[in-house]
């Protein structure tokens, strides 16, 4: 049930929301797709959606579900992204980035998915905030917050230009574009 609330709560409201103003292009990375909650949405919007999940079960249970046609899922870590240079028209990363290791690895993942972003492409995430209440539905996995205030250097430092933070109630949205 879990599952199905956020699967809409992901088409109706996040995916708006993080996608507004930005172009998608013909083949999107899609970082820690989980179960998928935003899968299905990506594949219509796009041409092609190539999926990366950490979780081997989890990539699994989601490649028997949407892989086909237009959609591929590999089971891998984004901190070392197992694609050529410039696969990707954008990359999304939706509620993804707290849960790797240590910053030091996400520093790693910004650094990766510019490598995969075509020139004028996209890098589109979604977040949520430090607090008392993320740590505590985080104990019995990996929280390491980005903090927005950082993210501008942070991923500049990977080579992105024209990075913007917007927040609103719950989250964040972070946009970076490949010059």
């Amino acid at each position: 049930m879990r599952d199905v609330v956020w699967r809409y709560v992901t088409r109706r409201q996040v995916l708006p929301w993080i996608l507004q103003g930005s172009e998608l292009g013909e083949h999107v990375l899609e970082l820690g797709a989980g179960l998928g909650a935003a899968t299905e949405e990506l594949k219509r919007r796009a041409a092609r959606v190539t999926s990366l999940e950490y979780d081997h079960a989890f990539a699994m249970r989601l490649g028997a579900r949407v892989g086909g046609q237009n959609a591929a899922v590999i089971q891998g870590d984004a901190a070392t992204l197992p694609f050529p240079d410039t696969t990707f028209s954008s990359a999304i990363a939706i509620l993804m980035l707290h849960h790797l290791q240590a910053s030091e690895q996400q520093d790693k993942t910004f650094a990766e998915v510019y490598r995969v972003l075509r020139p004028g492409g996209v890098f589109l995430a979604f977040e949520i905030p430090d607090g008392w209440f993320n740590r505590v539905i985080h104990t019995k996995s990996t929280f390491v917050p980005v903090q927005p205030a950082s993210a501008f250097a942070r991923l500049t430092a990977a080579g992105f230009s024209r990075v913007t933070v917007d927040s609103q109630r719950g989250g964040f949205r972070i946009r970076a574009f490949r010059a």
